[in-house]
């Protein structure tokens, strides 16, 4: 009776720690020092949240950069996070990623043998990624400055404007963080 007693009260001790007072310690290191990331980087605008600047969103339009293509759901539902699990040597991918380069091409105006970052034509692994490679940045620029009556350049400098270095300086490639470019050029677009 003795080891069952001090097993249950040591349940009890740890779960209290583990389970009530560590998760609330560290919510609260969270709220303070890195509020924003803590409640997930949502954007409002208008009192409305209209999204967050670490999920990927659906721009259609041609006046808006397209974001990667989206495994997660019905398109960036991050309910359904996930990648497509298609492999390789998967003729689904091959015939997906053939006609995403064909409509890629197309929409941004470019020649029929131009190369397309993959980035462009393929899910990230979650199928949430709200970033794009500068290459496909530089790809759409065009497309975009027509569509919205403004320069090349004006439409370069901020994508250099949101494009985002490597996390913690080496680990990754610099990306766009295409929804937090969208707005800009739709802020751009009302003056």
């Amino acid at each position: 009776m003795q080891d069952l007693r001090i097993a249950l009260i040591s349940t009890l001790i740890l779960t209290v720690i583990l389970c009530g007072l560590y998760p609330l310690v560290i919510w609260g290191i969270a709220q303070a020092v890195f509020s924003d990331k803590a409640n997930g980087s949502l954007i409002v605008r208008d009192g409305t949240v209209i999204g967050s600047s670490l999920i990927g969103q659906n721009f259609t339009g041609p006046q808006y950069f397209h974001a990667r293509p989206s495994a997660a759901g019905s398109g960036y539902d991050g309910a359904s996070s996930s990648g497509t699990n298609l492999g390789p040597t998967s003729q689904k991918l091959l015939d997906a990623v053939k006609e995403r380069v064909a409509a890629y091409r197309k929409e941004n105006g470019l020649a029929d043998d131009a190369l397309v970052p993959a980035d462009a034509v393929t899910a990230s692994s979650s199928g949430l990624d709200p970033h794009i490679s500068e290459r496909n940045a530089a790809l759409q620029t065009s497309r975009v400055a027509t569509a919205r009556k403004l320069s090349e350049e004006e439409v370069r400098r901020l994508v250099e404007a949101h494009t985002e270095g490597p996390d913690l300086g080496i680990l990754g490639d610099p990306g766009v963080n295409v929804l937090m470019l969208n707005l800009a050029l739709d802020d751009l677009s009302r003056k």
